[in-house]
């Protein structure tokens, strides 16, 4: 990786490249990228863990709610994952449609790395049927839901900072092999735009990321849905929060066996990176692009609303580590104040709906 770079820098005008061009080369290099290589990367062994790895109740939950909603709302049961990762969320949640829905589904998993490709397959099949695609543009447009947990936050993204009242874009450079920043005056006209469709004003000092590749997949995502619903979990700040003076560093961070790493050059093409995403700027494009914003919840909001606790064993089990007692804490830590779903959101959008239903519990 650090070769690629190196070439990738040398061969730049000004032997500087962008953040965005850093990210897109560490994480989706065809055979260098940190998502693209054969590396375990969710769970114990990994880097980092997500709300779908934790327990198959959030799989099996999203299934029950989205079978009440194509009920309610007589809509299409497609249900199409991007990044579905290792595919333990598509497994809990089709094990859950064959118990206990038992009508036909058509489950679409867009996918662009060839190893989570195949760490699907062997999950997935033979027992249920899946289509695999590796981009949303090799689909026909189509009736029904498209679901994403922690895809926008790995999108590439900008890094500017203000200093003196001036704006600069943060970029990155290497000198004997080893990775630094500077800083050129700001001049890409679509991050002013951002700034100012955003309505931010940075203080001074204050870095933040510009997530320009955002509008870009979202209305990819409105072009391939005729009619139904986009269910985005991600984690990120509204307008407000990014103005606290804790956000004067912005939320570019690396996770690297389970540690968080604050300086993303470290570790190129092994390291996960993330950033938050701006929901208020999500949301506005997303109605630009004809997905007409629903809700906003915390990620423990929406699974109460969707019956997680009808989830709950009601007989206690002294064994701690039966299978009842182990899925009992699980739900309970996915509601919990304090647990890993307090950190998430749940953006809700439809499209094609004159009266969308969301059910009561919703």
């Amino acid at each position: 990786m650090i070769s690629y770079l190196k070439s990738l820098i040398t061969n730049s005008p000004t032997q500087l490249i962008t953040y965005a061009e850093y990210m897109e080369a560490v994480l989706y290099h065809p055979d260098l990228g940190y998502y693209m290589k054969s590396k375990q990367k969710i769970g114990k062994q990994g880097d980092f863990i997500t709300t779908s790895n934790i327990s198959d109740i959030y799989g099996r939950i999203v299934a029950k709610w989205f079978a009440r909603v194509c009920r309610e709302n007589d809509l299409e049961p497609v249900f199409c994952e991007i990044g579905a990762g290792n595919g333990r969320f598509a497994h809990a949640f089709l094990q859950e449609w064959e118990d206990s829905i038992r009508t036909p589904l058509t489950y679409i998993i867009v996918e662009s790395s060839q190893y989570h490709l195949k760490l699907q397959n062997e999950l997935l099949k033979p027992q249920f049927s899946v289509k695999q695609v590796n981009k949303l543009n090799q689909l026909e447009p189509f009736e029904g839901m498209i679901f994403s947990n922690e895809l926008f936050d790995a999108l590439p993204v900008h890094v500017i900072e203000k200093d003196r009242g001036q704006l600069y874009e943060v970029m990155v450079g290497m000198k004997n092999e080893t990775l630094y920043e500077d800083r050129v005056l700001l001049t890409n006209p679509a991050i002013h735009t951002f700034l100012e469709e955003s309505g931010l004003e940075l203080n001074e000092k204050q870095r933040i990321e510009a997530p320009l590749l955002m509008e870009g997949m979202i209305q990819n995502i409105s072009r391939v849905l005729t009619k139904g619903i986009v269910v985005t979990a991600d984690y990120g700040y509204t307008r407000e929060d990014w103005n606290h003076p804790s956000r004067m560093k912005g939320s570019l961070r690396g996770y690297y066996q389970h540690q968080m790493i604050n300086d993303v050059l470290e570790h190129p093409g092994e390291m996960d990176i993330t950033t938050h995403i701006h929901f208020d700027w999500f949301i506005q494009k997303g109605d630009q692009a004809g997905l007409k914003f629903v809700s906003k919840l915390r990620q423990d909001e929406f699974l109460l609303k969707a019956g997680i606790l009808k989830e709950l064993e009601n007989h206690y089990d002294p064994n701690p580590f039966s299978e009842i007692s182990k899925r009992n804490r699980a739900i309970r830590s996915l509601v919990m104040p304090s647990g890993i779903s307090s950190f998430f959101h749940i953006v809700i959008q439809q499209k094609g709906f004159n009266d969308f239903n969301l059910l009561d519990e919703v």
